[in-house]
């Protein structure tokens, strides 16, 4: 026998990992308590659970079972923590982030056997990329605690955060969590999974070791439904943030509709796995195995659906099974492993009853030859062919080791295929050709877009969804605007209250003293018809002729469907005019007017920089005539009015400014290659404007939207919309393509609501009552999409600070990370 035979024969050895220390160190503990105020207490239920080994099905631990009580005394601690921790120097918080990522290295080695014992994976798995990741999170943010003062000026901390992880990633998804939470000021309040709960309590220990603050991180085990829930509704809860299911996301935030709780959600997702037929065909099968069955194939991202070009489709599949067959599953302690076990006996009867439809659906199903362990919760690499894009597991996230295979022709139908699900987490590409891959990848619903490469991550890029993947985005520069808020609203109410008390005092005295009238407001005054005194520096001359504003939808002035109209009257109670009262239908034609328009997205910034100066140009002819109207719907001065306006005009000058300047950024992860963030447009958006200010308020939504890409669907003040049905006059004359902005005169609140429960609508945007911000983040749970809303709280839209900026671009965007690997 020649010695390359014995090669080809011979079976891998094992190549045991000892699990003594982890096994000593959890025997020590005998069972966890809940870790609260850097103390462990015993839970108030008395009740605890038991952490399972899913290689062997047998226990490792117990841990404490907590509930409502357990968590109202953890959100006090770290309450209590948040007045301290806030205000330490950013100096002192990168000290401790730093200590967090050293002890983290310390411990690396039981970390990972851990994270292998708890959960399932393979220790290569948990040694090489998870430990590794979790430490470079800390190291990061440590550098971002240090530069929040000079980077973040007008920014604070949100409060005490709540933090539901999932049991994929257990560690890393805590450093995710924790560490931009603190680095920023917040205090935590973490729920690890039911499933998976050891690595989160040893770095619980690694706090105490590093001696930070009590109260700033809680760790909270217990089962969903009693901790989670309890996190959900605790009014103490300033924000939440959460990885798992689409559903479970779907309820969190019906239960924070309204509550002005800020949230982040990373969801579930089935991600395209695109190979051109150029592409290195050896590398894409490695890129298969990194993408769908690392970690059992139990990642939110995952490539799980293979689309390969038609001409090289059998080749590929041929390929894929040849290297599928010499997978190797087995004891996760193994280093020898590929795949380890699936986390929980719930999780594989999913995956096998997914499997199961599939192929009753008619799909051709693929295993390896070779039996998996009957000891523990193993499944097999599977491969389906044949499958139709709408088939069940096409479309239905399995969270298994599962791949699904299709084919296309044609770049553009790669990415039709690509964007067919209602997910948009990741996505990758598989070409020589750098052009085609980087052509193809702006055109994709994902957040994360790999190039030749797949599941790359780090602390420097941000990672987050589209659509119903969830929105927020966690790690770079990106993720810490997750927890901050603008300095402005983290003022205490009374603070604000006197300021605009002595800002109102100092605007009457300069009316009432030297200033006296303004000429224009003195000309107006001469001219008044005799018999009708002049009201607020408006005066009605000769009888007008009658206008009724029409809606505005599609580039056109069209009549509202219900056929009825909207009286508008002035403080005093003389009708003023009327508008059409918008229904559901219009809001569905405005919806689809916007999509049409889809191609303004695709223009260039410099070509939306300048239709915005052309509105302000013409804007600006008509001044002193949108001063009188907003004289005429407010009550206010004239001079009041003409500043309004002057500041519109400057906030459209600002917008067209940032238009080709707010362009994102490259970030060097710690590989060959480059991370390119770009902000992207959210697409389709609905935006409901503030009473307050009837022509800035609408400028200072429409302006950022348009300028970044969006097409709008914009309800006025239902109690001033003249200024925004007057401003449409000022569209039609300033080449603004049809569709870009819809207007839609009516009931603010039940118009909010269509376009939050419409299924079109990308984003919502509303400025308006409590019950109205309630209404509107209960009503877009249907396709998850992102909502921005004020729950009542007026902006002074006249204060720069509060009415334009970064805030609004951030807000009218979604960053797309582009990962560019290169060299030979």
């Amino acid at each position: 026998m020649k010695v390359m035979d014995i090669f080809e024969t011979m079976d891998y050895g094992p190549a045991p990992e000892a699990p003594t220390p982890a096994l000593e160190w959890l025997q020590k503990q005998q069972a966890f308590g809940l870790f609260i105020n850097n103390r462990w207490v015993k839970p108030n239920s008395g009740q605890y659970l038991e952490s399972t080994n899913p290689a062997t099905g047998k226990s490792l631990v117990q841990v404490a079972s907590a509930n409502q009580a357990d968590v109202d005394a953890a959100v006090e601690a770290a309450q209590a923590a948040f007045e301290i921790w806030s205000k330490t120097p950013g100096h002192i918080r990168a000290r401790y982030l730093y200590a967090l990522a050293r002890h983290i290295q310390k411990h690396s080695r039981l970390l990972a056997v851990l994270e292998a014992l708890d959960n399932g994976k393979s220790i290569r798995e948990t040694r090489d990329i998870d430990i590794p990741l979790v430490a470079r999170h800390f190291y990061y943010h440590a550098g971002w605690a240090q530069l929040m003062t000079s980077e973040l000026p007008d920014y604070r901390p949100l409060g005490v955060v709540g933090q539901i992880i999932p049991w994929n990633f257990p560690l890393l998804m805590l450093a995710w969590k924790i560490a931009p939470a603190i680095a920023m000021g917040n205090t935590v309040v973490l729920k690890p999974a039911r499933y998976t709960p050891l690595t989160a309590l040893k770095f619980a220990e690694i706090v105490q070791e590093v001696g930070l603050p009590a109260g700033v991180i809680n760790i909270l085990t217990g089962e969903a439904s009693q901790v989670g829930e309890a996190l959900v509704r605790h009014p103490g809860i300033k924000k939440i943030a959460f990885t798992g299911s689409t559903e479970v996301g779907r309820n969190i935030r019906r239960t924070t509709a309204g509550s002005g709780k800020k949230l982040s959600l990373e969801l579930g997702g089935k991600s395209p796995f695109i190979v051109f037929d150029d592409a290195d065909l050896d590398s894409v099968v490695e890129g298969v195995v990194d993408a769908i069955w690392f970690n059992q194939g139990q990642v939110c991202c995952a490539g799980s659906r293979l689309l390969v070009q038609e001409d090289i489709a059998e080749c590929l599949l041929a390929k894929l099974r040849v290297r599928m067959e010499r997978l190797r599953v087995g004891d996760s302690l193994d280093k020898a492993v590929d795949m380890g076990a699936i986390v929980s006996p719930a999780q594989l009867k999913e995956i096998q009853r997914l499997v199961q439809q599939g192929l009753e659906e008619g799909a051709q199903m693929w295993q390896p030859s070779w039996a998996c362990p009957t000891e523990g919760y193993f499944f097999p690499p599977t491969l389906f062919t044949n499958v139709t894009p709408a088939s069940t597991i096409a479309q239905v996230e399995i969270f298994g080791p599962v791949l699904v295979a299709m084919t296309f022709r044609t770049p553009a139908e790669a990415v039709a295929l690509a964007n067919n699900t209602r997910y948009g987490l990741a996505a990758s590409i598989w070409s020589e050709n750098i052009n085609l891959a980087l052509d193809v990848a702006p055109k994709l619903k994902a957040g994360s877009v790999w190039i030749n490469c797949t599941n790359l991550f780090d602390a420097s890029s941000g990672f987050g969804g589209y659509r119903e993947s969830g929105y927020g985005r966690e790690g770079g520069k990106e993720g810490l605007y997750e927890y901050v808020q603008p300095a402005w609203k983290a003022e205490p109410q009374a603070t604000k209250a006197k300021r605009a008390a002595q800002a109102q005092a100092g605007k009457s005295a300069k009316q009432n003293g030297d200033g006296g009238v303004t000429e224009l407001e003195a000309d107006a005054q001469e001219g008044a018809v005799e018999g009708q005194a002049a009201v607020n520096g408006y005066v009605p001359h000769l009888p007008a002729i009658d206008r009724t504003p029409k809606l505005f939808i599609k580039g056109k002035q069209t009549r509202p469907d219900s056929g009825y109209s909207r009286p508008i009257y002035e403080p005093a109670g003389r009708l003023i005019g009327e508008v059409g009262e918008g229904n559901r239908k219009d809001i569905r034609n405005a919806v689809e007017a916007a999509h049409a328009a889809s191609s303004w997205a695709a223009g260039t910034a410099h070509n939306r920089a300048q239709i915005l100066y052309y509105i302000a140009e013409n804007l600006a002819v008509r001044e002193d005539e949108f001063a009188r109207r907003i004289a005429q719907q407010v009550g206010c001065s004239y001079a009041d009015a003409l500043s309004e306006v002057q500041v519109s005009l400057s906030r459209l000058f600002s917008y067209a400014a940032w238009t080709d300047k707010y362009e994102g950024s490259v970030h060097r992860p710690p590989l060959r290659g480059v991370v390119l963030a770009l902000p992207e447009p959210r697409g389709v958006m609905g935006l409901a404007c503030p009473d307050e200010n009837p022509l800035l308020g609408f400028v200072s939504l429409v302006a950022p939207a348009i300028a970044m890409g969006n097409t709008v669907i914009v309800i006025p003040s239902p109690k001033a919309p003249l200024s925004a049905t007057d401003f449409y006059q000022v569209l039609e004359t300033s080449d603004v393509p049809a569709g870009v902005v819809n207007i839609v005169t009516g009931d603010r609140e039940a118009l909010s609501k269509v376009l939050a429960e419409h299924d079109d609508v990308d984003a919502m945007w509303y400025f308006g009552s409590p019950e109205g911000s309630r209404q509107v983040e209960l009503a877009s749970t249907g396709n998850m999409k992102y909502t921005w809303v004020n729950h009542g709280r007026a902006r002074d839209w006249l204060d720069v600070k509060q009415g334009e900026g970064e805030e609004f671009l951030r807000e009218a965007t979604q960053v797309k990370n582009i990962w560019v690997p290169y060299g030979e």
